[in-house]
């Protein structure tokens, strides 16, 4: 009888060791998840603020060229316009 009992004992024993590692593991999965999705969203910003700095320099670029030239930039409708003097 008492073989018996230490046999349940251990396997409620066990039985909550591999609850826990369970709850462990989803745990970690969680974190894995949140980090994964952080990350991600993290590089679209920085893509972005790469996209945007680029632009404007380029932008820069232009108007610094055109006034080396002697021009003017005039604001079209959707456009940045040259006009030379």
């Amino acid at each position: 009888m008492t073989d018996l009992n230490k046999s349940n004992s251990e396997n409620i024993h066990t039985d909550s060791a591999a609850e826990q590692q369970i709850d462990a593991v989803h745990a970690k999965s969680q974190q894995v998840s949140v980090k994964a999705w952080s990350q991600k969203l993290l590089v679209v910003l920085l893509c972005l603020a790469s996209f945007y700095g680029g632009w404007k320099s380029y932008e820069s670029n232009m108007i610094n060229e055109c006034t080396a030239n002697g021009g003017q930039m005039v604001e079209g409708q959707r456009t940045m316009l040259c006009q030379l003097s």
